[in-house]
């Protein structure tokens, strides 16, 4: 198949992406939508018209992010992707059909090995788990919009670790925080390759990209340490909005916004992008940038596929 690029780069903006697309009519739903390139995704999808429901733990925090957007219609809705019961709650209160499922929400690094009431490690359960759980219970209003989209947020940071599909939740193994991150966003992208195969017949399509370093809420649990290691302080050890390299949040949310509406990939499925363009091979080192072959498997997508649903049956 040949790589898939697009007009856009890794400069390019939400707004440079979504202009001219008409979303009239389209609804979407955007976890993680109350700051950082969830707003600005959910900014660039409101501007084209669509109804977009924020999905978000803090409902205070997403009405004033519904009011920071000040235009098109923005619903705001309680889910918390580690708690079971509001992932519930969202689906079954649902009704109608679902046009554009943008997994955006997230935690990284987090420095302690923490584990969820069934015992699975936080990091696994937020990033994948808890995106599964929503993206499954809303396959009959994906499928009812005939042409859905769902768009995961996954990170250069899935070539740091495979699954470890022997010790997933470190009962046995020490607790790395990188690890825990690496492997849960190579879990989205396997996930990702299982969904685009396994929903293709209802006519869904589903993807996941790398958005770049973008300063977020997502670096809350580093310390100074690492923020120097990645670049993100200044010479006086200050934090910098947008550090040499980076990008701002509405370059972050180009990619995801060109996956969730651009006609430019209408059709396209089971693949991985980053900067607006599908991504190559990928190694670790210090570019961190590409799609690791493992992340892509077929085979571990579906013993995914399989061991997701074992674990959200406990």
């Amino acid at each position: 198949m040949p790589t898939i690029t697009t007009p856009f780069d890794a400069h390019s903006t939400a707004a440079e992406v979504i202009a001219g697309v008409d979303l009239t009519g389209r609804r979407a739903v955007i976890t993680g939508g109350s700051s950082g390139i969830g707003l600005e995704t959910a900014r660039a999808l409101a501007t084209a018209g669509a109804q977009v429901t924020l999905a978000v733990r803090d409902t205070a925090a997403g009405q004033r992010a519904a009011e920071d957007i000040g235009t098109g219609t923005v619903h705001v809705a309680r889910l918390d992707l580690a708690d079971r019961a509001t992932i519930g709650a969202f689906t079954a209160s649902w009704d109608g059909p679902l046009h554009i499922l943008v997994n955006n929400a997230g935690t990284m690094a987090v420095p302690e090995l923490r584990r969820t009431p069934e015992g699975h490690e936080l990091q696994f359960a937020t990033n994948h788990l808890g995106h599964a759980a929503l993206t499954l219970g809303l396959h009959d209003a994906l499928t009812a919009a005939q042409g859905a989209r769902v768009v995961t947020v996954a990170s250069s940071a899935h070539l740091m670790s495979p699954v470890v599909f022997e010790d997933i939740h470190f009962t046995a193994r020490p607790y790395d925080a990188w690890s825990a991150y690496g492997q849960s966003k190579t879990a989205t992208i396997l996930f990702t390759v299982a969904l685009a195969k396994k929903w293709a017949a209802d006519g869904i399509t589903a993807n996941a990209l790398h958005p770049g370093g973008v300063m977020t809420n997502l670096q809350r649990h580093l310390d100074e340490t690492q923020l120097r290691f990645v670049g993100a302080l200044d010479e006086h050890g200050q934090s910098m909005d947008v550090p040499p390299g980076w990008k701002t949040p509405q370059q972050g949310a180009a990619t995801t916004v060109l996956l969730a509406a651009s006609p430019h990939v209408r059709g396209v499925s089971g693949r991985y992008f980053e900067d607006g363009a599908e991504a190559g091979a990928g190694e670790p080192g210090p570019a961190m940038s590409g799609v690791a072959a493992y992340a892509l498997d077929p085979e571990d997508a579906d013993r995914l596929w399989d061991e997701t649903a074992r674990l959200l049956r406990h």
